[in-house]
């Protein structure tokens, strides 16, 4: 009874801080999805949460970990926004034998090198951007059917080092262009079936991170990720798995710059404003696996349907493309992943690409090596 009663007082913390922060987020690295594989799923992988990934999807998942699992992951990501930037994740798990699963993660991003020029177009240096996140996280198995999980992890962002605002007096900023902070996940993995999975992860809960002197600050992008995995179909062929997920960020939840807003319309926007994600994934004789996903970020302008409306392109729910008039003319492109991987004798090998949401020219291809041990 102690535990729950922890765990209520936590949760309620936890709602005090969604309400109490502004409306828009920083740190936002935390929220690019890390492993090929979520990815060519959309970023669905909340109720699958079976690899050394987990940890940043839902650390409930570690608890039915009943081996030691490793997974690296490497991509130039955007490059058509940034040339140089990429993105590292590292993660690695080790099960305890009926004490729980720990696991390591560890997050990098790089926009590269960025060159400093004053107001008279004189070069003055450069340096090298970077984001990081360190995690830890434990979980453990309930009950035959009930997993859930904790991790803490450690936030630090480069941005702008000092001599940049010494060397430029004129900004008018003395420093604060790095931001430290620390954030806590939990989240529970659910199997009520054989054949169905339901998972839930808070993530990304902290105090706010700040770049500047001024003592400014931005919440974290606090998330709520909600999924579910069936699989309707499993033999010594093929094991098809569908999974539909709904992620919310929490910050800045009910905002109403006019005030005139009713609960009701708040809440339908944030329905409409959460990203949505459906994968599907095709194992082939437990050795070559297919996967495609579908994804929505509408007041993001990411995914979904894309529309020419009035001479300009919308993206749009793709409910509200198949069941409203007046959405516009199709546009040829759906917010579309991809993804494919192999394995054998423990090892596995995954390759994916979501290109297809962003509209500005770029490739974004992402892979995994993995090892389970």
């Amino acid at each position: 009874m102690k535990r729950y009663k922890t765990i209520g007082i936590t949760l309620l913390i936890f709602v005090n801080i969604f309400y109490a922060a502004s409306q828009y987020p920083g740190a936002v690295f935390l929220m690019i999805w890390p492993g090929a594989r979520p990815t060519g799923l959309a970023g669905s992988f909340t109720a699958t949460a079976d690899d050394a990934s987990s940890m940043y999807y839902n650390p409930g998942g570690l608890g039915f970990l009943n081996n030691s699992s490793v997974t690296v992951m490497h991509a130039n990501w955007l490059p058509g926004l940034y040339p140089d930037m990429y993105y590292e994740y590292l993660g690695f798990s080790r099960n305890l034998k009926n004490q729980g699963t720990i696991g390591f993660n560890a997050i990098y991003l790089t926009t590269g090198k960025t060159e400093v020029i004053d107001g008279s177009g004189n070069p003055l240096g450069e340096y090298t951007t970077f984001d990081v996140s360190i995690g830890a996280s434990y979980g453990f198995q309930v009950n035959p059917k009930l997993s859930t999980g904790v991790s803490a992890k450690f936030i630090y962002s480069y941005l702008v080092p000092d001599w940049v605002w010494r060397a430029m007096p004129e900004l008018g900023i003395d420093a604060g262009g790095t931001g430290l902070s620390w954030a806590l996940d939990a989240g529970a993995l659910y199997k009520p079936l054989h054949n169905l999975n339901v998972g839930m992860a808070l993530l990304n809960i902290g105090p706010n991170i700040s770049y500047t002197s001024t003592g400014e600050a931005d919440p974290l992008p606090r998330m709520l990720r909600l999924g579910v995995r069936y699989t309707p179909l499993q033999n010594q062929i093929v094991k098809l798995s569908i999974a539909p997920e709904i992620t919310k960020v929490l910050v800045g939840m009910f905002y109403d710059e006019s005030g005139t807003k009713t609960f009701a319309e708040k809440l339908n926007y944030e329905l409409w404003e959460a990203w949505k994600s459906l994968g599907i994934e095709a194992q082939f004789y437990d050795l070559a696996t297919v996967r495609l996903g579908y994804f929505e970020d509408i007041s993001g302008q990411r995914g979904g349907i894309l529309v020419n409306q009035g001479g300009s392109e919308e993206h749009i729910a793709l409910t509200d493309f198949l069941f409203t008039k007046d959405h516009g003319s199709f546009a040829s492109k759906v917010g579309l992943t991809l993804g494919m991987g192999f394995q054998f004798k423990g090892f596995q090998v995954d390759v994916s690409y979501d290109g297809f949401i962003y509209d500005f020219p770029t490739q974004n291809w992402k892979i995994s090596a993995g090892y389970n041990f």
